[in-house]
């Protein structure tokens, strides 16, 4: 994994971003991920290492949360200007009103590029309930982007 780090790097901010809607905090969490994952030396010689990775990302957005829902912060969508074409934007709204584990399991596969296998170890579902899933975000994408 070492050869491809700075890709996993970006792509693991990109999973936090996707998740906090915040620049400098995913920029944070992301870094976090990393230290934390080189000081457990049990996982780098694994064949689990991107899940392990994930996992790590994940719990990190979790913990977050839970520390600051008392204040009531709500998630900020973040706008590129650069990002200004109709049909991503499209996209982008559709994608937010599906349910968050089928917004994770599209940012996973779609964007960040990850294997099925990985999908299914970063969160702790069965191939066929993966699928399952992805089929029905996939088919609720085409109703809603279709009207």
């Amino acid at each position: 994994m070492s050869a491809d780090i700075g890709e996993q790097y970006d792509k693991v901010y990109r999973y936090c971003y996707f998740k906090v809607h915040d620049k400098r905090l995913a920029e944070d969490l992301t870094q976090e991920t990393f230290l934390r994952y080189f000081m457990q030396h049990s996982y780098i010689h694994r064949g689990k290492q991107l899940a392990y990775l994930y996992t790590i990302a994940r719990n990190l957005c979790i913990d977050y949360y839970r520390r600051h829902q008392e204040e009531g912060l709500k998630e900020e969508i973040a706008e590129n200007p650069m990002e200004g074409v109709e049909n991503s934007l499209q996209l982008r709204m559709a994608v937010e009103k599906l349910p968050e584990r089928m917004q994770e399991l599209i940012l996973l596969r779609y964007v960040n590029e990850v294997s099925i296998k990985e999908i299914c170890r970063i969160m702790g579902m069965s191939r066929s309930s993966i699928y399952r899933m992805e089929q029905e975000a996939l088919e609720r994408l085409r109703k809603m982007l279709s009207v």
